[in-house]
């Protein structure tokens, strides 16, 4: 026990003298690793089950890993004057999510993560629209790029265009909208109301689509389900607390990396191999 205590300290005292700039970076590259480890998971499932189901799942395993935290609280987290805003997230959430789990089940797994660097993208349009931002020169030239990013990958007119692909850029689109959703609630919203709230209406949501495709499944499909959902969850949090950390310019340079542990996992486990204008256009997006 003194051993384990001792551990304890020094790994607390050591990540402590790290400044919060480096704490930040850590806790990126950490969301991007367990983003693309549930990626992969995703995709390995699908093979069993449908997306809509492992979405359902991915839910209510993230939401059951909140649980202490709402029984610490005694609930009091989940009070809120802006019920309204949470479910209408809840309902764009499930609905970029399932399209997403869609195409993570029928598209290369590296084509997918450098189409979702768009959803900074459709972000930076929808601050200047919604919430009166300034439209200032790099934004145009950060939504051009993206753009053209874009039609690298794509490649309308000399390929056709995969269900996948657009399946991923509808995705991001939407998630660009909770995004907005989640900035205005901010403002009066604590992090942990919101992603506590996000996890209760996500799983609620994912109830009808799931029971519309259901299929009975074995234990060791339950492991993985529960392993998506765990990643997820760590993901989220340390996104969430990489934010808090530092500041978003400083760590989101390095988000990039899900492109690289995707594309390994996707070469090593499914035998894909992004061509050339995957990598250009996820660079010129970045």
């Amino acid at each position: 026990m003194k051993s384990q205590n001792y551990i304890t300290q020094a790994a607390s005292a050591f990540w402590k003298n790290k400044t919060p700039v480096m704490r930040g970076i850590a806790l990126m590259c950490l969301s991007t690793l367990a983003f693309a480890i549930m990626h992969g998971l995703v995709r390995f499932v699908s093979e069993a089950l449908h997306p809509f189901q492992i979405a359902f799942f991915r839910n209510i395993f993230g939401l059951a890993f909140l649980l202490p935290l709402l029984l610490r609280s005694k609930f009091a987290i989940l009070r809120t004057n802006q019920i309204g805003l949470h479910a209408l997230r809840g309902v764009i959430n499930i609905a970029a999510m399932l399209m997403f789990f869609t195409a993570l089940s029928i598209t290369p797994l590296a084509k997918i993560t450098a189409l979702s660097f768009t959803a900074p993208i459709f972000m930076a349009v929808l601050a200047v629209l919604v919430l009166g931002e300034r439209f200032r020169i790099y934004r145009w030239g950060a939504i051009l790029s993206g753009f053209l990013g874009m039609l690298i990958i794509l490649r309308p007119g000399l390929i056709s265009i995969d269900t996948g692909a657009l399946l991923t850029t509808a995705s991001a689109a939407l998630w660009a909208v909770a995004m907005i959703i989640i900035k205005i609630q901010s403002r009066t919203e604590s992090s942990v109301t919101i992603v506590a709230y996000m996890g209760i209406f996500l799983g609620l949501f994912s109830l009808l689509p799931a029971i519309w495709v259901w299929q009975p499944f074995g234990i060791q499909t339950l492991g993985w389900l529960v392993l998506i959902g765990l990643s997820g969850t760590i993901a989220q949090m340390a996104i969430s607390q990489s934010l808090k950390e530092t500041d978003p310019t400083a760590t989101m340079p390095f988000d990039f990396l899900k492109l690289i542990w995707t594309a390994m996992i996707g070469a090593w486990f499914f035998a894909e191999i992004p061509d050339i204008f995957t990598w250009i256009g996820a660079t010129v997006i970045f």
